[in-house]
């Protein structure tokens, strides 16, 4: 599990103050990287000037209003109002005066990522103390305004009250409240409420981030202007890495009314290579010049490089039982392939893939008269781009401030802001703000690709077909080693480093007597593009692998699938669970797995050319699971492949925005049947091949099934739900195919053909 996940507890501490007629609390964190200072004064001095505060959780102003800052990114998702409850849960606030503000980038926040279906489940903890702490400070605050002791008081609705009487949150602030401190032992034993005293937490309430949309009121990159702003479009080289640009010549462009000049961008820190950017007072003028002017590049070293040489590669890797770091390894996996009475060995590849967000990379950045650097945009990781920008800028991560918009779409492209940086080395050139904007085409050229991917697996079976064990070669071009190699992870025995997002999934819950798992990087793919981080990372393709691989098990052995699963979802050492995250263990898929066998109606006869598949998913991380068991129910008439009906069951713990939980998990059920059976691209001469939606074809409307969603009732530890949904779809599909068939798939996505 990531460091972001695990940030160092141990010097954090609740602290508050009055500021200007205003009561701020926070929780000092220590995040890797960083060190709290100053205390309350700091805090004082909070907003908007603080040096370091890095997780200032909230605001009560005189009204009795509840300002709660949100350092995750809204992309669709309504993180604020998720993020808002467990706060207002625990203060005791009125939801209806609970007000949200997505910050900007000052270090105060510390580590921003949203991203791994983290938001809640890493927030929960500090979230609850911190709302909690200030619940226990406006109690007593309380009890001394209404002279009764702090004992005889409640706290709800903004309100403390005892023996009838009642005094708000807004005139206690306005009173002043006494500074506080409470240590990290201090907050851990404060009492928070037991599941059944909760009023907003797994309830019905209104949504804080839906109205501003539904009034077109909310503000996107896209959207964003500064006065004296002029535009820019990007000239993009053959490949991604090592095109120079080797002629830039304005040609005609001059005849087109508002074109400016021809830009090269030099970046010093390399992420930007062999770009052109066309300026223009106006869009429509940047695009419009951008065809007439000439521009030649001397292609980099993969220009000639396609997908099967991608896949070829992951395949000669994946085949090397001597390739890859060691992730997973018990039991002697060689000796008992060597000794096996029967093996089964299986290829499973993922093909290139994009994120193809609806509003495509843009940036707006301006230097002011002091030369700091200010971008505003949508981002999901801000604290991953400041490094780059300040190495390609020249300039300290505290001169450079990024403002926060809402997104049209993230699912991880926008965890790497790479568009910002043309758009700050344009904007310091030309000495006025510069909108860089990519256009459709552009934008799936410059994505942060999925990466192609190859499984390999090799099991071992005895005389009765019984699993002995399995070896698992994973290949793909790796995310982290390129854009955050600080947070590659160790692997076992001194094997080397590797990317725990590229691999997770293939540590799974399943029992088995022997089992390995390598991670292996495909340096082919990572020299022609830049991997990515697509909406349920690794195990959106792994998991593909694993659950069908499992399938092909149970038909050798001659095993019901679901029954095969459950024999090895016993909950046995490790997969007991080890920490309150995944408390429960493989116990819980496999709870998740017999009421969803229940739900569908497993076993059930249907139709000649139908068939029902199965699989299990444990989310994105094995420290965090969230139990999801999908059912899919498949027509097949020759090559075309219809889903019916698609059943999963999801256990996430508790569940905090029931409406927001569900709209997770239709997107991520949506996106994975888009993978699975519609959506895909290769790589011809070093770039993606379909880069509109002429030839990238996702889901349509006329192909969604229906959908049976169920959430297991739990009062656990909450984990996350904006990708696990997706991981079991693309599996359950393929099983389903073989059971109407007969044929087994082992490409996404599928086709039959």
């Amino acid at each position: 599990m990531s460091r972001l996940m695990n940030p160092d507890l141990s010097r954090r501490r609740f602290l508050a103050g009055a500021v200007g007629g205003s009561c701020i609390m926070g929780l000092g964190l220590a995040l890797p990287g960083c060190s709290p200072r100053g205390a309350v004064e700091s805090l004082a001095a909070a907003r908007p000037d603080a040096t370091f505060a890095p997780s200032l959780w909230y605001e009560i102003d005189g009204t009795g209003a509840t300002h709660i800052f949100i350092t995750k990114a809204e992309m669709g998702q309504h993180v604020g109002t998720a993020l808002a409850r467990i706060v207002a849960e625990e203060l005791g606030a009125a939801w209806s005066q609970v007000r949200i503000t997505h910050v900007d980038s000052h270090p105060k926040w510390g580590a921003m990522v949203t991203g791994g279906s983290w938001s809640v489940h890493t927030s929960f903890k500090a979230l609850s103390q911190a709302g909690a702490a200030g619940r226990q400070l406006l109690q007593a605050a309380g009890a001394a305004h209404l002279g009764v002791p702090v004992e005889a008081c409640t706290v709800a609705e903004g309100q403390v009250s005892a023996g009838g009487k009642s005094v708000s949150f807004g005139t206690l602030v306005s009173a002043g409240l006494p500074e506080a401190e409470l240590s990290a032992e201090a907050l851990d034993a404060l009492p928070l409420k037991a599941p059944e005293a909760r009023q907003l937490l797994g309830k019905s309430v209104a949504a804080l981030d839906i109205p501003a949309k539904s009034a077109g009121e909310a503000v996107y990159g896209l959207d964003a202007t500064l006065p004296n702003m002029v535009y820019a479009v990007p000239l993009l080289p053959p490949t991604r890495y090592g095109s120079v640009l080797t002629r830039l010549e304005d040609g005609t462009a001059g005849s087109v009314p508002g074109f400016l000049q021809t830009l090269r961008i030099d970046d010093p820190s390399e992420t930007i290579q062999g770009w052109g950017l066309v300026i223009a007072e106006s869009l429509p003028a940047a695009w419009k010049a951008a065809e007439k002017v000439n521009a030649e590049w001397t292609p980099g070293p993969t220009a000639a490089v396609d997908e099967a040489a991608i896949l070829a590669e992951g395949t000669r890797l994946a085949d090397d039982p001597g390739e890859g770091v060691r992730v997973v390894d018990h039991g002697e996996i060689d000796s008992v392939l060597a000794g096996a009475t029967r093996t089964l060995s299986a290829h499973y590849r993922t093909a290139s893939a994009l994120h193809f967000t609806l509003e495509p990379q843009n940036a707006l950045a301006h230097f002011d008269e002091a030369g700091h650097c200010h971008i505003h945009g949508g981002n999901q990781w801000q604290s991953l781009i400041l490094p780059v920008l300040s190495k390609a800028l020249g300039l300290g991560e505290s001169d450079i401030t990024l403002h926060q918009y809402a997104l049209g779409g993230g699912y991880g492209r926008r965890l790497f802001g790479d568009q910002m940086i043309p758009a700050a080395l344009a904007a310091r050139a030309l000495g006025r703000p510069v909108k860089l904007v990519l256009n459709r085409d552009q934008d799936s050229r410059f994505d942060c690709v999925r990466s192609p991917s190859v499984c390999r697996f090799d099991a071992a079976l005895d005389a009765a077909g019984d699993v002995l064990g399995i070896d698992h070669g994973v290949a793909a071009g790796w995310p982290t080693l390129s854009m955050a190699p600080g947070f590659l992870a160790p692997g076992l025995n001194d094997s080397g480093r590797f990317d725990s997002f590229s691999v997770s999934g293939a540590d799974h819950w399943y029992t088995l007597p022997a089992h390995r798992v390598r991670a292996i990087n495909n340096p082919l793919a990572q020299k022609t593009f830049l991997p990515g981080w697509l909406r349920a990372v690794g195990p959106g393709w792994i998991g593909w692998g694993v659950e069908s691989f499992m399938d092909e098990l149970a038909q050798a052995q001659g095993v019901d699938p679901i029954d095969f699963r459950l024999a090895r979802l016993d909950g046995a050492g490790t997969n007991g669970g080890d920490g309150p995250a995944n408390e429960g263990g493989a116990l819980r898929l496999r709870a998740v797995l017999e009421t969803v066998r229940e739900r569908s109606g497993w076993g059930r006869s249907l139709p000649k050319g139908s068939g029902l598949g199965v699989a299990v998913a444990h989310g994105q991380e094995r420290g965090m699971p969230t139990w999801t068991a999908c059912v899919a129910e498949v027509a097949v008439a020759g090559d075309a492949v219809s889903v019916k009906k698609l059943w999963q069951v999801i256990d996430v713990g508790t569940v905090i925005d029931p409406g927001g939980a569900r709209a997770q998990a239709e997107g991520a059920m949506l996106w994975g049947l888009s993978l699975a059976l519609h959506e895909g691209t290769a790589f011809e001469a070093g770039q993606v091949r379909d880069r509109n939606l002429d030839r990238y074809t996702p889901l349509r409307m006329k192909d969604v099934p229906e959908l049976d969603i169920h959430f297991a009732e739990s009062t656990a530890f909450p984990s996350g739900l904006g990708e696990p949904p997706l991981i079991a779809v693309a599996p359950a599909i393929g099983n389903a195919i073989f059971a109407a068939t007969g044929k087994r798939v082992r490409d996404l996505p599928i086709r039959l053909s």
